[in-house]
């Protein structure tokens, strides 16, 4: 079996239909690490830990909306008053 169309025509379907990439963005990922984009927003620099906002809303009992407009550092913050003085 001759391999050359094969191989070549194989390598265009997995990267076209299979990983939806380009032969750019493919060895962009392999050699450097770079993912290609698939739309997922990025996650922002100072964003909250999923474990204090549980604990904000279901323990402290803040609405979400209060708690996605906190710093880290002012939830923290408020975690720390609920736990130090109940409130």
């Amino acid at each position: 079996m001759d391999r050359t169309v094969y191989g070549a025509g194989m390598w265009g379907h997995i990267l076209r239909d299979q990983l939806d990439v380009s032969e750019g963005e493919f060895w962009d990922c392999v050699l450097d690490g770079r993912l290609p984009d698939r739309g997922a927003p990025e996650v922002p620099k100072e964003a909250l830990p999923a474990d204090l906002v549980h604990l904000l809303i279901h323990r402290v009992g803040l609405a979400e909306e209060t708690v996605a407009e906190l710093t880290k550092e002012d939830a923290v913050a408020r975690l720390h008053q609920y736990w130090t003085e109940g409130t």
